[in-house]
């Protein structure tokens, strides 16, 4: 270990290693406080700060009773609250990239006119675009948003910003409603998430409003294996109970 680090920073790093390497898997069990203590001459207060440090920068995950094991860096995102993607990415560490498919100006007809409670035939504004994290897909953001609220956003790089984050700039998000369905993707989504035959993806239903009225309307396709949900609820004038104190669902496992 380098001697210039101080000793927990120096174990961290070794299991970093370990981990990027390939040496240690997903869901691989880390060894414990006490074989770290024998294996590499650190105290036990050592040990469980590296540990403990490791587990909050989202590396493992300490499961009490059971021990810790590597994460498996599945994408989330929290079900409570609508988020910027590329802010949800970035927060984990990631990079975050967007390729865009198509941008258009259309006439609302059925479903979408009937979402954003406007006349049939209303211009609307249609993007479809793809959400990598590390390169790898994670969202197809099929969109679309009142013409009215937004005129120029055709005109915007949504490579570089995100359409969550153009249309927050544009007007304040008043409120939103979502749903969250299994569904069995069509051939385009399969391939633009490159996902199997077999898999199920989550899609995510939203409108939000702004000025009074729903201004967009969005489904969110995600990879059932590469991606979940989140959501933490404390009643208003509630403390959030520390995060040691409860059990953490993301670490149950099936």
């Amino acid at each position: 270990m380098n001697g210039s680090k101080p000793r927990y920073q120096q174990l961290k790093d070794f299991i970093i290693e370990q981990i990027a390497t390939g040496k240690l898997q997903p869901s691989d069990r880390v060894p414990s406080e006490n074989e770290l203590v024998e294996s590499k001459s650190v105290s036990r207060m050592t040990a469980n700060r590296a540990l403990r440090e490791l587990n909050d920068e989202g590396y493992v995950e300490r499961i009490a009773g059971r021990g810790t094991f590597v994460s498996d860096y599945r994408s989330r995102s929290d079900l409570l609250e609508v988020q910027n993607i590329a802010d949800e990415i970035t927060c984990r560490g990631h990079t975050h990239t967007c390729r865009v498919l198509h941008r258009s100006l259309q006439h609302a007809r059925g479903e979408i006119g009937i979402a954003l409670n406007v006349a049939q035939g209303t211009d609307v504004f249609h993007l479809l675009l793809i959400h990598c994290e590390n390169a790898t897909p994670i969202q197809v953001e099929d969109r679309y948003v009142l013409a009215s609220f937004a005129p120029g956003c055709l005109e915007q790089d949504f490579e570089v910003q995100t359409p969550s984050a153009y249309l927050t700039g544009v007007a304040p998000l008043q409120e939103a409603e979502q749903a969250v369905r299994a569904s069995m993707p069509n051939a385009a989504i399969r391939q633009h998430l490159d996902m199997p035959d077999d898999e199920p993806s989550l899609v995510v239903i939203r409108r939000t409003w702004s000025e009074g009225r729903p201004v967009t309307f969005a489904r969110l396709h995600h990879p059932g294996s590469r991606y979940e949900l989140t959501g933490h609820y404390t009643p208003p004038g509630t403390s959030r109970t520390a995060s040691g104190d409860v059990v953490q669902l993301e670490n149950l496992r099936q």
